[in-house]
């Protein structure tokens, strides 16, 4: 099974968001989770699927320190939805720790997962905090 770049996204989001509600959770048995539906089948770990994962997790303070200095006054990162959260803290990854993936791809990807794992008031609010990183772009523009 060849999986896009946008499918590992997905999957990585839903390890992390698993992870976020469960640190000690078995990493192993949730790749083969969201990879595969058969519980009797092991499949290959994409490469990227774990520089995401494991990337996230390895520099999530300093993601957090990102995330934080975009937020208008009065917002912490306790109070945004974890699904968002874990969204954005995906797409600073990218923007900071994957050179071959430029800034719009990933603010284009974390709107596309928004799409699909919250709302649009929630895609919006994302789609806020990373305009920043395109230098004042709107990432909406591709979304």
């Amino acid at each position: 099974m060849t999986l896009t770049r946008h499918q590992i996204r997905e999957r990585a989001f839903q390890m992390l968001f698993a992870l976020n509600a469960n640190p000690e959770a078995d990493q192993e048995a949730l790749y083969q989770r969201v990879l595969t539906d058969d519980p009797n089948q092991t499949v290959p770990v994409p490469a990227y699927l774990t520089t995401l994962v494991q990337g996230v997790l390895a520099n999530q303070a300093e993601l957090d320190a990102q995330i934080d200095q975009y937020l208008s006054t009065g917002w912490q990162l306790k109070r945004i939805a974890k699904t968002d959260l874990v969204i954005m803290r995906m797409a600073f990854f990218e923007i900071e720790h994957v050179e071959e993936v430029p800034n719009r791809v990933a603010v284009n990807e974390a709107l596309e997962l928004a799409k699909n794992f919250s709302d649009d008031r929630s895609r919006r609010f994302i789609n806020g905090v990373l305009a920043h990183t395109l230098d004042g772009d709107s990432a909406d523009s591709q979304a």
